[in-house]
């Protein structure tokens, strides 16, 4: 059957074949994998060596991206080491840092100097036989070996730790180092042949995600330093940084300092809500961690950028102001400083509107008219006791008299009368609860008693005094309830913690009912 025959019929180019040429040369014969229309043989080609031993390929994986990374960081410290082979998209993509030292611009320098200390490639640099090589045969252009285009440039950094008493380490770019065939000594990714760029690209960026989802089996380093740096790169790579689970003090520790380290490296917008998410996680003892130390933890919300522990630790700030300004002041930016002193005055005008309120407070007669002594002495009596109550517990005593000559001291009861006033936040609570937790029936009884209230009709006449204590108490009763519709504004609480489970909700000294808006976050 001749050529001609075959293309009658037109039969697939791969079913004819053809006799060999005795002009032609040997090696441009196919390989038998070629020729071959076995299907079991065409689908277990990959698992087969081409040097005839096990394929061996290293890791692509975090940390060591050894055949795509184009980035090596080395971390030193306290005599232990840890390398990395990461991607410089990544790193630009998390942080400012590096994006800005892997620049065009700011890497062209080092590029420049590297390629003139290299030289070119087919003279001092290995042959490698792949896609270019097989390319460059085909389009009959010279078969010298050719560097892939991502080989031209890597970065390097090593952790500087510079005068330790003054300066923190820090990442520095060094040159990559010069090797006896040329190029550099960083990881390159061996040549894969009979493999397509597009292929290969789409195989990276599918791994890529894949790790995403999934959590790596890794031991945190023991030094912290590099315990932070490792805790960075994992979290670049959507992993779950290394933190401690449990105990929320030392979880506080680690994430301040893998926050400061993001703050170096500019990226906080990366770091922060991983950290947010972890130390959420604690709930109730994170609440109350907050309550115990607001001023660090307003720092930490504010570096993480996480609006309710940044909100909740303000609240507790601005309700005990100025207590805390001293651990606040040149600590924080100013536009942090700003936003605490405006909320803290807010607070105070709070106060002394209700303040005002107390004091103007009164009863009515049933004509319609305000109590007096003339009209209705046991109810004037009621708001007089009421008021001085109120100025007793916000205003700070007065000065002990003076030593009398004969060197006596004041009397117990002069010293148990000037009692120090009652923080804001306790009695405001103790106002809006309107029961006997203030101004009780025996202090009720005995003010009666003292100042001569029942008068010459109550002398032998025990029923008329019952009366008139009951109607007295009565009326304390209506003027306790007016004074808890005026503070129920101060009683609001935006705190995550529940004061319920906090002693009844009086065991803050200091209100909390601050409320921080949308436009107030001073990142937004």
């Amino acid at each position: 059957m001749t050529h001609k025959s075959f293309s009658t019929y037109d039969l697939p180019s791969h079913m004819v074949s053809y006799p060999q040429a005795a002009d032609q040369p040997l090696t441009t014969r196919r390989p038998a994998s070629v020729t071959s229309r076995s299907t079991t043989t065409r689908r277990h080609r990959s698992s087969r060596s081409q040097t005839g031993g096990a394929s061996f390929r290293p890791q692509n994986e975090f940390p060591n991206f050894a055949q795509t990374g184009d980035v090596e960081i080395v971390i030193n410290a306290e005599g232990q080491e840890k390398r990395y082979m990461l991607h410089r998209l990544i790193l630009a993509q998390c942080s400012g840092f590096f994006e800005a030292s892997t620049s065009e611009d700011w890497s062209r320098a080092q590029a420049q100097g590297m390629a003139s200390t290299a030289g070119p490639v087919q003279g001092n640099g290995l042959g490698k036989i792949g896609e270019e090589e097989e390319y460059g045969r085909e389009a009959g252009r010279p078969t010298f070996p050719v560097a892939p285009p991502r080989d031209r440039y890597r970065w390097r950094y090593e952790l500087d730790w510079g005068n330790k008493d003054d300066e923190f380490p820090m990442l520095v770019q060094k040159p990559a180092t010069s090797s006896l065939f040329g190029g550099d000594q960083t990881y390159r990714p061996p040549a894969i042949p009979n493999k397509s760029t597009t292929t290969s690209s789409n195989g990276f960026f599918r791994s890529l995600g894949m790790q995403s989802a999934a959590h790596i089996p890794h031991q945190a380093p023991d030094n912290d330093l590099i315990r932070d740096y490792d805790n960075l790169f994992r979290v670049f790579y959507n992993y779950p940084p290394n933190l401690d689970p449990l105990n929320i003090a030392e979880s506080y520790i680690q994430c301040k300092s893998l926050l400061n380290l993001a703050d170096m490296y500019d990226a906080l917008e990366v770091i922060g809500p991983r950290i947010d998410h972890h130390l959420l996680q604690f709930q109730s003892r994170l609440w109350k961690q907050i309550a115990k130390y607001p001023p660090s933890y307003l720092k930490l919300g504010y570096l993480a950028r996480s609006r309710v522990i940044f909100s909740e630790a303000l609240i507790h700030v601005v309700g005990q102001w100025p207590t805390g300004s001293n651990q606040l002041r040149n600590h924080v930016p100013e536009a942090v400083f700003d936003l605490i002193e405006d909320k803290a005055e807010e607070l105070a005008e709070k106060q002394l509107r209700t303040e005002g309120k107390l004091f103007r407070l009164t009863l009515t007669t049933p004509r319609g008219e305000r109590v007096a002594p003339t009209n209705s002495y046991m109810d004037w009596l009621a708001l007089s006791l009421f008021r001085q109550w109120v100025v007793e517990s916000t205003s700070p005593p007065p000065p002990l008299p003076p030593k009398t000559p004969n060197g006596n001291q004041p009397s117990p009861r002069t010293q148990q009368q000037n009692k120090p006033p009652i923080s804001p936040g306790h009695l405001y609570r103790l106002l809006f609860s309107a029961g006997p937790a203030y101004l009780p029936h025996d202090e009720l009884k005995r003010f009666l008693k003292t100042s001569k209230a029942f008068g010459a009709e109550s002398s032998g006449n025990p029923e008329y005094r019952r009366d008139e204590l009951k109607k007295f108490e009565r009326r304390m009763d209506e003027v306790k309830m007016m004074a808890k519709e005026i503070v129920r504004p101060l009683m609001k609480s935006y705190l995550e913690l529940d004061l319920g489970r906090e002693g009844g909700g009086v065991g803050l000294g200091y209100l909390t009912c601050t409320r921080l808006e949308d436009a107030d976050f001073p990142w937004d």
